[in-house]
């Protein structure tokens, strides 16, 4: 008896195997194929729209690949012709075919660029209800600490670590940035993953429809508390969201310099903590880096950016916006201005210097 080449896998783990990637397959299905976001929904549609239009080209070529050793197989009596090189029909429907995948494809991903940028405040609060012009958006300040994630409500005066707190069908803003590390803030339920960096503050619009719990998490390593650097994220209604807040207010302890200074310290597994009062310009020295008493802020500095609106570049303008600049290119035909008297002006370098006479000694310019 010829013995098989692989031993038999076990019952028990065929088993577990099939349970863990029901689990797994159940889980994706709460968070991404059934969020409780706007944002998300869209996004998980744009999921289907595409893989339908790949299953448009898949799925003819697996049962073509069947087809073809079913009709050309030897013995078969099929047409054998060892002169063929051409069908012009063969040909469009070749490439006809995943040309036009690829158009759709590309408009789908063009479309959905725009309509879904992060920095574009909703027009909607879901796909039947449009956003109340009256109602101001609910604006939450993000910090990605190592390990862990601070919300701010500034119009609220609260801060929460690991929880955050939504009432269903309000617009929300999030402003986000990071202490030290690159991250990604990432609910999987609410929207798309979003990086948050250092000493630039990045922007997020979403909305939640539905009551509930939900998991977040920091979708970019880390370091070592990477893998428990999650929260909660609790939907409720607006009266649930007042509650809330005053409860944080009533029990919570004040969120100082010094209060922060300690939280911005690397640990893992933080607990959820509230905060019943938090300084009001914290998030903006956290963003310009100087959150220290006596440290300098980046204010004017190289790569800051504007307090509100898009960051500043012609990139994430509209067109109305854009101006024109003082150009530092000479026109053509254009001279420089000669140099003062007295003065040296070397082409191949940015610096000045007295060029000494050999065996003399160099004297640094004023």
């Amino acid at each position: 008896m010829r013995e098989h080449p692989f031993p038999a896998i076990p019952r028990p783990l065929k088993a577990a195997t099939i349970l863990s990637a029901a689990m797994l397959l159940s889980s994706c299905s709460r968070a991404v194929l059934d969020p409780a976001g706007d944002i998300a929904a869209q996004q998980r549609d744009i999921i289907y729209i595409s893989t339908a239009l790949m299953l448009l080209i898949i799925v003819p070529v697996m049962v073509l690949i069947v087809v073809f050793a079913l009709r050309y197989r030897k013995g078969k009596g099929a047409k054998y012709d060892p002169n063929f090189d051409h069908s012009t029909a063969l040909e469009l429907v070749i490439w006809s075919a995943p040309l036009l995948i690829i158009i759709c494809l590309g408009a789908l991903t063009w479309w959905s660029t725009h309509l879904l940028d992060p920095f574009r405040p909703l027009d909607r609060v879901s796909a039947t209800k449009a956003v109340d012009p009256k109602v101001k958006p609910l604006v939450i300040q993000v910090v990605s600490l190592d390990w862990k994630w601070l919300f701010i409500y500034p119009e609220q005066g609260v801060a929460t670590v690991n929880e955050l707190v939504l009432p269903v069908d309000r617009p929300v803003r999030f402003d986000l940035t990071s202490t030290n590390m690159m991250n990604t803030f990432y609910a999987p339920t609410l929207a798309g993953m979003i990086y948050t960096m250092p000493g630039m503050r990045s922007t997020l619009h979403a909305v939640i429809n539905r009551e509930g719990t939900y998991d977040g998490l920091s979708a970019n390593y880390s370091g070592a508390g990477f893998s428990h650097m999650r929260f909660k994220l609790h939907g409720v209604k607006d009266d649930g969201f007042a509650t809330w807040v005053a409860g944080v207010r009533a029990r919570g302890v004040a969120l100082d310099t010094d209060r922060y200074l300690e939280l911005e310290k690397p640990s893992q597994r933080v607990p959820v903590m509230r905060f019943s009062q938090v300084d009001g310009d914290l998030f903006r020295r956290i963003l310009q880096r100087c959150t220290k008493p006596g440290t300098p802020c980046m204010t004017g500095m190289h790569g800051s950016q504007p307090e509100e609106g898009k960051p500043e570049g012609a990139v994430f303008k509209e067109g109305q916006e854009k101006k024109g600049g003082e150009s530092v290119t000479p026109q053509p035909g254009s001279q420089s201005p000669p140099p003062a008297a007295g003065q040296h002006h070397d082409h191949h370098s940015s610096l000045n210097l007295n060029h000494a006479a050999p065996g003399t000694a160099r004297v640094a310019a004023a």
